[in-house]
């Protein structure tokens, strides 16, 4: 899968991404993908290669670009628990400055981009996001209801920002939560939510996971949970994307 390095026209200046899609030409449905927290490094270009290799588009912007461009801070190839602390005593400012406000403002950003590329075919999109960026997906989703018709979180804190923050949600929608993340009892609150919302979705407790199980350069990593996520991702962007 090709691999093209991006610069995103934002409201605060220059976002560098990455797109990856299929080779040989042609037009493809849009997905916008939002790494976790430790943002762009191997793992998410293979992430978004797979994907592009089912037959679409995927932009993978640095939700830290303010900071710097990505890697904005040096990581190590295997992110183990011993060293979690100290990178995440680096990312934590940058997560914490990137405010609501930012993240719909940087969203408007990614999908006007995205949706401008010559290899996007014309239509809705869908937006899918690990970790924090599971929030960040889920709150670009409910931002822009007529464009994106598909969402996905993985162990994301997708309910802090309370029921009425999915309420305006049209797109199907999958969760997948960690089983450290959430108790069944938040579960069966956040799937009311989801229910109140009227939208199509599955929202489920992944078996025998922690947080940052899709990620393969961390000790969190749990095979059985990204064959999971693969098992229902593709389908999900099957269905609302039109794309088999």
């Amino acid at each position: 899968m090709p691999i093209k390095t991006l610069q995103i026209p934002t409201a605060d200046g220059q976002a560098d991404a990455f797109a990856a899609f299929p080779d040989g030409g042609g037009r493809y449905r849009g997905v916008l993908m939002y790494a976790d927290g430790f943002g762009i490094r191997p793992v998410l270009r293979e992430m978004a290669r797979e994907l592009a290799g089912h037959g679409y588009y995927v932009l993978v912007p640095n939700l830290f670009y303010r900071h710097g461009p990505a890697p904005v801070i040096e990581l190590p190839e295997h992110i183990g628990d011993e060293v979690r602390p100290a990178v995440f005593a680096q990312l934590m400012p940058m997560i914490e400055a990137h405010t609501t406000e930012r993240v719909l403002s940087d969203a408007d950003a990614y999908l006007t981009f995205l949706t401008a590329q010559p290899e996007v075919s014309a239509g809705p999109v869908a937006v899918t996001g690990y970790c924090i960026g599971g929030l960040l997906a889920t709150r670009t989703a409910a931002a822009h209801p007529g464009q994106v018709a598909a969402l996905a979180a993985f162990h994301g804190p997708v309910g802090v920002d309370g029921p009425d923050s999915l309420s305006k949600l049209t797109a199907e929608v999958h969760f997948g939560h960690a089983e450290s993340d959430l108790t069944p009892e938040a579960l069966g609150e956040l799937n009311q939510a989801l229910d109140a919302a009227g939208v199509s979705y599955t929202s489920e407790i992944y078996p025998g996971t922690i947080h940052g199980f899709t990620m393969s350069d961390t000790d969190a990593f749990s095979a059985f949970g990204l064959k999971r996520h693969w098992d229902r991702l593709l389908p999900l962007l099957g269905r609302a994307l039109g794309n088999s």
